[in-house]
């Protein structure tokens, strides 16, 4: 079962392009990087690993920037995904994060089918939830 607490890194570039990825569960749910804190492990602990594990992307060996944005937002888990939580849970915590790149760079897919560098502003448009759409608004200000 899933832990409900989990981690959002909205990826973007200093030329203002941020990084989409594509559900293999539902091809309309577009997102940031996103993924559940395993026992034991920080917020942040678990944004570097699931940076890695989403795009290939090792934070820790490139030294880059992720900043913990010190917020945590509680949202409703979609009805599709609750069989993956305990029994009764039905809300979600999540820790927000940005990792700034120089630049685009290639992605290496194991758990989504595709990715998209886009504008801020169209990806604001394509993000498929609210918690994820209200960060990238933040960085298009």
């Amino acid at each position: 079962m899933k832990r409900p607490e989990s981690v959002l890194v909205v990826i973007y570039t200093k030329q203002g392009r941020a990084l989409l990825l594509r559900r293999l569960d539902d091809d309309q749910f577009w997102q940031s990087v996103t993924g559940s804190l395993e026992d034991g492990e920080t917020p942040y602990q678990a944004a570097v690993r699931e940076v890695l594990e989403e795009t290939g992307i090792d934070i820790e060996v490139l030294n880059l920037p992720l900043l913990d944005l010190a917020r945590q937002v509680r949202y409703d888990i979609r009805p599709l995904w609750r069989k993956r939580y305990p029994p009764g849970v039905t809300t979600n915590l999540e820790h927000q994060f940005t990792l700034v790149l120089p630049d685009t760079c290639d992605i290496q897919l194991s758990e989504h089918s595709e990715f998209k560098w886009l504008p801020l502003n169209q990806a604001v448009s394509l993000a498929s939830s609210a918690t994820n759409r209200q960060v990238l608004l933040e960085l298009t200000q």
